[in-house]
């Protein structure tokens, strides 16, 4: 069963947008660093989804291209797929644009990939899978 997993939001300021969704009575998650991809983070539970707010670390990072050519706000939906492998062979067959071939392992262990938002309407489409047992 796919459903949103949750929706990427680029901020400049982690810590501001901690204190914004903490003052609207949301427990912010514990932050997370994901060196592969040059950001902070923190998950925001929002009923059976999250917001996940997206800090670079490094000026070169896709979050720091990202909040310098558009400013803070919605980066990527995220839809969370049983069989991530599966997803990406049906799509690649379908001639799907990905960001990255390699499915990568991100926030919490789960396992993700990013469909080119050529291929998806215009949006920037995260397919994520649940972090393998033992992770």
């Amino acid at each position: 069963m796919s459903y949103i997993d949750h929706l990427g939001i680029a901020v400049k300021s982690l810590a501001q947008a901690k204190k914004f969704y903490e003052k609207l009575g949301l427990e912010v998650m514990p932050e997370e660093i994901v060196e592969a991809e040059k950001v902070r983070l923190a998950m925001v539970p929002v009923g059976e989804s999250r917001l996940e707010l997206l800090e670079p670390t490094s000026p070169d990072s896709t979050i720091a291209r990202f909040l310098e050519k558009r400013g803070e706000g919605l980066h990527h939906v995220a839809l969370h797929v049983a069989d991530l492998s599966g997803t990406v062979e049906r799509l690649k067959a379908a001639g799907a644009r990905l960001i990255s071939d390699d499915i990568k392992i991100g926030a919490g262990g789960h396992l993700y990939v990013f469909v080119h938002p050529s291929s998806s309407g215009g949006v920037l489409l995260e397919l994520v899978e649940d972090a393998p047992e033992g992770v």
